[in-house]
């Protein structure tokens, strides 16, 4: 965010779209390269095989690094075909493999650090990744004629030279490159999720595709930067996730479900609370992201950032089909939810134009959550007696609370007045009910202690 006003004034409108469309396609070319090993499958076989989680961590980045290496002999041998259909070049392709690649062991070495709540390198190692990967990519793009591919090599350089360490320390740590018993496990939990992973980036793109196609350009421009906007949120939901999601792990573990409710409550409101602010909050922001010409993006805001509640709402349903491994039940409520919003997009947006795309979102989340949930209660019946983790009457009124909420902070963007009166309000409560708020941060902070506590 803080690096975004920089590389848009030193490289083109054009420039800096040719650079979104490689990000674009990374996006959606990772998944099938590498599987998402380090994703929900991972942080499960730590706790799984916690005895032996030195050489299940670096037998699964033999596999990842196996597939990097087929997926990139199949390119070289067909490179100009894949060239031409992605519309980059030799150096662009290669360089995303690479990309993808040092993603993927860094992504095994964090997860690994977060499962025993170490946070002191992982913090050091993204503050040096945050700070020294734009300084290189200003330094080449300055220093070259062809600016998209120098800031893609720039990253590629600060990527090989700051996460091949974390390759290098689990492979040390486990001595283990190739395990039949991890490889099957893992390919065998993966592969049936590929259509999760590839419909999750469809639900997060297939919007701005249609818009562009459908509408044009300049609106699918006006989108995304709603877009984007909302998608600030998903840095507290991956931040609350990535202390909560093992801490769940180990309760599934341990059969102790029933402690789950506690902490998951208090992240809902967290999470609403901080959406409804960023929601009143949109036309200054968005008056600060862009020109006047992209005013019309804060219609869009409360939808899109409605939707990052309800993804963060369903990973904790979601959390059970992964310890369990049904993977079936994850891709079909992700594929439902894909193919809903591909429908509803075209229906909606040739009806009533570019911005019913983030309510059609918005409702597939919806779809997407209350899936999860289904399959999660189904669970609880096959494995934990039945047991009803969460109360469906308090997540229902959240949920409604927040939409409502939401939606209703609309009507205020044309009222500056009573807007800002609402803000008042807002943090007079917040002011009042400070004692409250303190409590709830303790109660998320204890959770990374539990663990400790638990072992003693």
């Amino acid at each position: 965010m803080i690096t975004t006003p920089i590389f848009t004034r030193i490289l083109s409108t054009q420039e800096y779209g040719q650079f979104s469309v490689f990000n674009s396609w990374m996006s959606i070319i990772t998944p099938i390269v590498c599987l998402n090993l380090y994703s929900g499958i991972y942080s499960q076989g730590l706790v799984k095989f916690e005895k032996d989680r030195s050489k299940f961590s670096s037998s699964l980045q033999g596999l990842a690094l196996t597939l990097v290496i087929l997926w990139t002999g199949l390119y070289l041998v067909t490179c100009s075909f894949w060239n031409n259909l992605f519309s980059l070049s030799t150096v662009q392709m290669v360089c995303m493999i690479i990309l993808i690649w040092t993603s993927a062991t860094y992504n095994f070495w964090a997860v690994d650090q977060r499962v025993d709540f170490k946070y002191r390198k992982q913090v050091v190692l993204t503050l040096l990744m945050s700070t020294v990967q734009p300084a290189v990519c200003i330094w080449f793009i300055l220093n070259s004629d062809d600016k998209v591919t120098a800031r893609i090599v720039g990253m590629t350089v600060v990527h090989i030279a700051l996460y091949l360490g974390t390759f290098i320390v689990q492979m040390a740590r486990g001595k283990q490159f190739f395990s039949k018993h991890y490889w099957t496990y893992a390919l065998k939990f993966n592969i049936p999720l590929l259509p999760h992973y590839l419909s999750m980036t469809v639900l997060s793109s297939s919007d701005r595709i249609m818009i562009s196609n459908m509408v044009g350009n300049d609106k699918a421009g006006i989108y995304s930067l709603a877009y984007s906007i909302s998608q600030i949120m998903t840095m507290f939901n991956t931040a609350l996730l990535q202390t909560i999601e093992p801490w769940i792990y180990r309760k599934l573990k341990d059969r102790k479900v029933y402690d789950i409710a506690h902490v998951a409550y208090p992240c809902f409101i967290l999470i609403a609370v901080l959406n409804l602010m960023l929601i009143i909050f949109a036309p200054e922001i968005v008056a600060i992201f862009a020109p006047r010409e992209y005013q019309e993006a804060i219609w869009c805001i409360p939808a899109v950032a409605l939707s990052v509640f309800f993804t963060f709402l369903y990973t904790f349903f979601a959390t059970f089909e992964f310890y369990y491994e049904k993977t079936k039940y994850i891709a079909v409520a992700t594929m439902g939810g894909a193919v809903l919003n591909i429908v509803l997009n075209y229906i909606f947006i040739n009806l009533f134009g570019y911005m019913a795309a983030a309510y059609t979102t918005l409702f597939s989340y919806i779809l997407y959550a209350v899936l999860h949930y289904y399959f999660m209660h189904r669970i609880c019946k096959m494995y934990l007696d039945d047991a009803k983790p969460y109360s469906l009457k308090l997540i229902v009124m959240i949920a409604s609370i927040s939409l409502a909420a939401g939606l209703g902070i609309m009507a205020t963007y044309t009222n500056t007045i009573v807007r800002w009166t609402l803000i008042a309000i807002f943090v007079v409560v917040a002011i009042i009910k400070r004692n409250t708020i303190l409590r709830v941060v303790k109660l998320l902070l204890n959770v990374r202690n539990q663990k400790g506590r638990e072992e003693k």
